[in-house]
């Protein structure tokens, strides 16, 4: 009986896998299968497989999108968000767990809190506003403060790998006189290289696959627009006809650069995340 139940477990479990794993991919392969098909084609979705595969959507959606200029606004701003959130999720998860303070505990609680809280387009407006009284609504240092918030999760991730981390290592370094700065940058930061990792990817694909901020931020310029917001663009065509198989192969091409760096930091991802299990 326990042999039998076992199977059934292990049945039902790769049978959940599997369906979540349906749910995961189906989106993907539709939109790269879609952007070889017609527009007709694709809005009548007669087949799931183009009767005839036109890659020329691919050359009028780089052409249309200007995505050497888009792509390159979407680096930019990827990238510096990823550098000042894995600077300030550090820094801010080192004073947690290190330290002690007055409110430190009501800053605790608002910060878990925060990860439970979906405010989205709540806050766009009095972000918007701050932005714009600071003179920073027209810049992409702007955009990149507006995406660098909502760093509550990775500073709780980091809080939890620092805690890991033997006190006795801080006290060693003051005895010999190390600064705050000093266990920080040198005996701290180095070990927790691998939670910084997941932060790093976090922050980054948050920032390239953001929208609706990006499009507030960008509307009185145009030119800090990012490639996400460039290729919801495509949809609309000269003609006034949603032209669905453009934007589509326009998404085709935004996400190569997210699975690019995937491949590449999935490893430093998945042993962020297994260590951080494994020593919180």
């Amino acid at each position: 009986m326990s042999k039998a139940k076992n199977r059934a477990a292990l049945a039902g479990s790769y049978l959940f896998v599997g369906i979540m794993a349906i749910f995961t991919v189906y989106p993907i392969l539709y939109t790269i299968v879609g952007s070889f098909k017609t527009n007709g084609e694709l809005t009548r979705g007669e087949h799931f497989f183009p009767e005839i595969w036109h890659f020329e959507n691919f050359v009028q959606a780089f052409i249309q999108a200007d995505f050497i200029k888009y792509t390159g606004n979407s680096f930019v701003v990827s990238l510096a968000v990823l550098a000042v959130a894995v600077f300030t999720a550090s820094l801010a998860g080192y004073v947690f767990a290190r330290k002690e303070f007055v409110g430190k505990k009501l800053w605790l609680v608002m910060h878990t809190g925060l990860m439970f809280i979906a405010l989205g387009s709540v806050t766009l407006y009095p972000i918007y506003e701050l932005l714009a009284k600071m003179n920073l609504n027209k810049s992409i240092v702007g955009l990149i403060l507006a995406l660098v918030g909502g760093q509550s999760t990775n500073v709780l991730l980091t809080m939890g790998f620092v805690k890991s981390i033997p006190k006795e290592l801080d006290e060693s370094a003051t005895i010999d006189g190390c600064t705050i700065y000093g266990i920080f940058f040198q005996i701290i930061l180095p070990l927790i290289k691998p939670i910084l990792a997941v932060v790093a990817l976090f922050s980054f694909r948050h920032a390239w696959n953001d929208y609706i901020t990006t499009l507030i931020m960008s509307i009185s310029l145009p030119k800090l627009r990012t490639l996400t917001v460039a290729v919801v663009q495509l949809k609309y065509s000269v003609n006034a006809a949603a032209e669905w198989h453009i934007m589509l192969a326009g998404a085709t091409i935004a996400i190569v650069p997210i699975l690019i760096v995937y491949a590449f930091c999935h490893k430093l991802f998945i042993g962020g995340l297994t260590a951080g299990a494994v020593k919180g």
